[in-house]
């Protein structure tokens, strides 16, 4: 008897259009392997406090800034669910606190993840910005595999399976 590849998913989701690819190529991996999947949302409280440190935010600016991605974290992670759900799939959600690339090995160690699926760089963003900097970390600093997903036709293969 053979064992599969991955018997758990994590997939990292920050609401731009690559990580929304990223979900639902985890969706069709974690339905096709049959695999238990988690989708976790970090807010990025590492930078907040520099912006603050660096006096660019004051104070009850960057709690009402924290107090939003906390609301959009909530909002794209019920997103994620929905269009697990489409596809009969269960999935974990968890929203956390701190540095993106800390937070997610965190919670793919906890889960004891065997693949880590990240949205690939978009083609308007710079590849030096924080979402960069945070996939760079997770890909040489990750415990188990990573999968960056560039598939631009993920959208048809998601609608037809």
């Amino acid at each position: 008897m053979s064992k599969t590849l991955f018997s758990t998913i994590v997939v990292a989701i920050s609401g731009s259009d690559a990580s929304i690819m990223a979900a639902k190529y985890a969706i069709l991996l974690a339905k096709t392997n049959k695999c238990r999947l988690s989708a976790v949302y970090v807010v990025d409280t590492a930078t907040i406090r520099q912006l603050t440190l660096s006096k660019i935010f004051i104070q009850e600016e960057s709690k009402e800034y924290e107090r939003s991605l906390y609301a959009n974290g909530e909002r794209y992670l019920a997103f994620a669910e929905e269009l697990a759900r489409s596809k009969g799939i269960k999935i974990e959600r968890d929203i956390r606190a701190g540095a993106v690339w800390t937070e997610i090995i965190k919670l793919a160690d906890e889960k004891q993840a065997d693949l880590l699926v990240l949205g690939g760089w978009e083609k308007d963003r710079n590849a030096r910005d924080i979402i960069g900097h945070a996939h760079r970390e997770i890909m040489i600093n990750a415990h188990c595999s990573v999968l960056l997903v560039k598939d631009p036709t993920i959208e048809h293969t998601f609608k037809s399976n």
